[in-house]
């Protein structure tokens, strides 16, 4: 199994390599490293409970807290009355009439948290929501869900529930201030195509902590699509369950983080079922002193799940000093019966060669730099495929990536010489 590990701990490969194991080791890498001790604790032991008391408050040595600055997200850790979390308010936008909104109590949440910040904010829920798609239906238009801070406070339960052989896209929009805490549910039943996008558009003071989960049924397909561009720091979980055999998993990533700005997001698929795909692929860039990226991918194949084909990407392009990213690619086999497996992650800088090639055709340095940058963030943007969501994206990494933005950046450091 060839792996590249650019930041961060090394990986973990629990078992024997399978058969068919795939890798990448780009020219893009900055160092190598191939780890194959067996952890002293498997993902698939970590504690998943709606219990409050199974979570004590994270002192920041914990594996899943160790990269979170833990001053910022404190007050998200303390369960608080309903009335207290209120500082989001929720609206769901269709025009479907099959597209059902209710509101729900705390027994029917999908969400299985994994940390305090998941679990107090199922627990503080100000608003719970099911979105529901009845079975063998075709939403023509995506269903918007607003998710406006209005300072303060929140904690939001929303849960999407689409029936079997149906077809539908959700996008959550994440906009304006808060302290935010919330849980996502996802059940994709059989058969049944979903796609969730979470835009993280946030004001420069907002806080986000959140947990999506998704639950796959058999031959069902989810692709989710997360986007964090805004707030002072946003840390999202996405964890994807199969409970049936042959289902696809698709998650996507893009992520660019400015001056002190902290953005995480953490993958766990756990792989329970035989003859699942699953595939994840993010990427960001940061720029400016203090901007700070954290991501880790843990995929997990238990004994049981043979005939799995599962690979995780990760890249990162630091464009100043001062910059940091962490990738942390985690990988767990179980059984050598499997199709492939395989994980990559990369962090480095501007490639010297392409910036020396547009500049020799007349390409000003500003200009050399934001077609790079545009081109990195190309593959994602167009997996998307909602024109409507790629469109705003676009808008924003433009405005970053400006004449007068990227004038104020100073390039980084040359490299030293070998």
């Amino acid at each position: 199994m060839t792996t590249e590990v650019m930041s961060g701990a090394p990986e973990v490969v629990a078992g024997t390599p399978a058969p068919g194991a795939k890798g990448d080791a780009g020219a893009d890498s900055v160092r190598s490293v191939l780890d194959t001790t067996v952890p002293e604790v498997s993902r698939a032991d970590r504690v998943r409970s709606r219990d409050v008391e199974d979570f004590a408050v994270p002192t920041g040595r914990e594996e899943e807290w160790r990269f979170t600055p833990l001053h910022r997200v404190r007050a998200l850790f303390d369960v608080v009355p309903a009335a207290e979390a209120g500082g989001v308010g929720v609206e769901v936008r269709t025009d479907d009439e099959a597209v059902s909104v209710r509101e729900h109590g705390p027994e029917e949440t999908v969400a299985r948290p994994g940390d305090r910040a998941a679990v107090v904010a199922a627990a503080s829920a100000a608003v719970r929501r099911t979105v529901s798609v009845p079975a063998e239906t075709s939403l023509a238009e995506p269903v918007h869900v607003d998710l406006r801070g209005t300072g303060g406070r929140g904690a939001v339960d929303l849960v999407v529930d689409v029936g079997a052989f149906s077809k539908a896209t959700v996008v959550l929009d994440h906009t304006g201030d808060a302290a935010f805490a919330g849980t996502v549910g996802i059940r994709v039943g059989d058969s049944a195509d979903v796609i969730l996008v979470s835009l993280q558009s946030w004001d420069d003071t907002a806080v986000h902590v959140g947990q999506h989960d998704a639950v796959l049924g058999r031959d069902a397909t989810f692709r989710h699509i997360a986007v964090s561009l805004g707030g002072d720091l946003v840390r999202l979980d996405v964890n994807v369950d199969f409970t049936g055999p042959g289902a696809t998993s698709q998650c996507l990533g893009l992520y660019f983080a400015d001056a002190g700005q902290h953005l995480e997001h953490r993958l766990f698929v756990d792989h329970s079922q035989p003859s699942c795909t699953s595939d994840v692929r993010y990427k960001g860039a940061l720029q400016g002193e203090g901007a700070h990226t954290v991501w880790v991918g843990d995929v997990l194949i238990r004994k049981e799940a043979e005939g799995i084909d599962t690979y995780e990407l990760n890249r990162n392009l630091v464009l100043t000093d001062g910059a940091r990213a962490d990738s942390v690619p985690n990988l767990e086999i179980e059984t050598g019966q499997i199709e492939g497996a395989g994980h990559a992650s990369a962090t480095g800088r501007f490639d010297d060669e392409q910036l020396f090639y547009l500049q020799a055709r007349g390409i000003t340095p500003v200009q050399a730099r934001r077609l790079v940058v545009r081109g990195f963030f190309a593959e994602i943007l167009q997996k998307i495929g909602i024109e409507e969501v790629e469109t705003r994206l676009l808008e924003v990494v433009e405005r970053r990536l400006s004449d007068e933005a990227l004038a104020e950046v100073p390039e980084p450091t040359p490299a030293p010489a070998s």
